[in-house]
């Protein structure tokens, strides 16, 4: 067994920064590209990794023209490919802006140029071009409520391409007759390129009804402007293009299993594409590592188990929370305090819903702790406060912006009893 697993924080720690560094676009871009091709190229983007892509793209190619679009505080230095900075998770007028520039920049091409795309988690809301008839507040209150829904990202993204000029494949259509290529980084569960990010260069097989079909699922309240556009006839969009997925959760939780298997684990992957109500999920898990907990004797190896994909959280109170923060309380409490597990669950993009910390950490005396402050975890929970929890009791993880994004990491850390 490995110095690190004697302080389990910190090997949590490491297991979650090995899943992050497996999808740097820096690591993983130059095996994707060809040798620059002699014609002209277009390098464009949109996602939380889509400026580290840029700079990764050039490394190898040199300085090449393009527009990538990126979250507030995931810029990072490029040669020439210039560099926006939008909102997300709900758009803003940058965006709006900045989408609109990128639209100009990718028509009048020839059949012999080639647009590089860059996608990544994230492009959603960074690429906003509201459909005929909608205004940036509608695209702003959709995303609001689809945010605080509960749905799944794959459902969200149905609703968001078909209120949009640019998403499901008709950036793509407006580069025509230019041969477009996409490199994309999953954050979605399955690595469905027509949704990473809304698949704003992958032809898309979701329709209006759909959309309506996912609204009404979910309860989710939408502008009138919203509904009379998902009641008009849809249009198909021809688009012609390919596209290579270059990170994903399932390379990142392979890293972790053999860097958690030489440091002395027994690893369980329980999968990458988990998706559910965060409090639900963590429910499930934390049963799981007890039954696990229970079948170690004092020799055995610690047993490590992660999953992959997206959690979710239906807004019920007021409190600064997020999937991850809230997975990891609702299994503190399920854990009760069990004195030889510790559980970790963040986001790989570093931010965790409402606020720009990446997750949390809950060791045997999480409880105790917040207790002895007079801080009632259930109640938090109650009110979607994880956030303000964790902050309390110093057990957030923050990273500050990673540029990458191939959705949450949870692991369980379970270890055997003394001899």
């Amino acid at each position: 067994m490995s110095a690190l697993l004697s302080d389990p924080r910190a090997f949590l720690t490491e297991m979650f920064l090995c899943a992050v560094a497996e999808a740097d676009p820096m690591r993983v871009i130059a095996r994707h590209l060809p040798p620059r091709p002699a014609g002209r190229i277009l390098v464009i983007g949109a996602g939380k990794a889509s400026a580290r892509m840029a700079a990764a793209v050039e490394q190898v190619w040199g300085p090449c023209d393009g527009y990538v679009i990126t979250r507030y505080g995931y810029a990072c230095p490029t040669q020439k490919i210039t560099i926006v900075e939008a909102a997300h998770p709900v758009p803003d007028a940058v965006g709006l802006a900045a989408t609109e520039a990128l639209m100009k920049r990718v028509q009048g091409l020839g059949p012999d140029d080639l647009v590089l795309a860059l996608i990544s988690g994230g492009g959603s809301a960074l690429l906003c071009a509201p459909a005929d008839g909608l205004t940036l507040a509608d695209k702003q209150a959709v995303n609001a409520a689809l945010l605080a829904s509960g749905a799944p990202i794959s459902d969200m993204n149905v609703v968001r391409k078909q209120l949009s000029r640019v998403k499901g494949g008709k950036l793509a259509a407006l580069a025509a007759p230019a041969r477009v290529h996409s490199l994309l980084i999953s954050d979605i569960p399955g690595d469905d390129p027509s949704l990473i990010a809304s698949g704003p260069t992958v032809p898309d097989l979701s329709t209006p009804e759909q959309a309506l079909a996912v609204i009404a699922r979910w309860k989710i309240a939408v502008p009138a402007g919203v509904l009379a556009a998902l009641h008009r006839p849809a249009v198909n969009t021809p688009v012609t293009a390919t596209a290579s997925i270059i990170a994903a959760p399932s390379q990142s939780l392979a890293a972790v299993d053999r860097m958690a298997t030489a440091a002395g684990c027994h690893v369980l992957q329980l999968g990458d594409a988990l998706e559910g109500e965060a409090r639900d999920l963590a429910a499930t898990q934390a049963r799981r590592a007890i039954e696990l907990a229970a079948t170690l004797g004092p020799k055995d190896r610690p047993i490590l188990m992660i999953s992959g994909g997206e959690c979710t959280v239906t807004k019920r109170g007021d409190g600064v929370g997020g999937p991850n923060a809230e997975f990891t309380l609702a299994a503190a409490l399920a854990l009760g305090g069990h004195p030889r597990i510790h559980v970790m669950a963040c986001d790989t993009d570093g931010v965790d819903g409402a606020a720009e910390v990446a997750g949390a950490y809950a060791a045997p005396d999480t409880l105790a702790t917040a207790a002895a402050l007079g801080i009632d975890a259930a109640a938090a929970l109650a009110r979607n406060d994880a956030h303000g929890f964790f902050g309390a009791i110093h057990r957030q993880v923050i990273t500050g912006p990673t540029m990458t994004n191939v959705n949450d990491f949870r692991a369980f850390l379970i270890y055997p009893p003394a001899a």
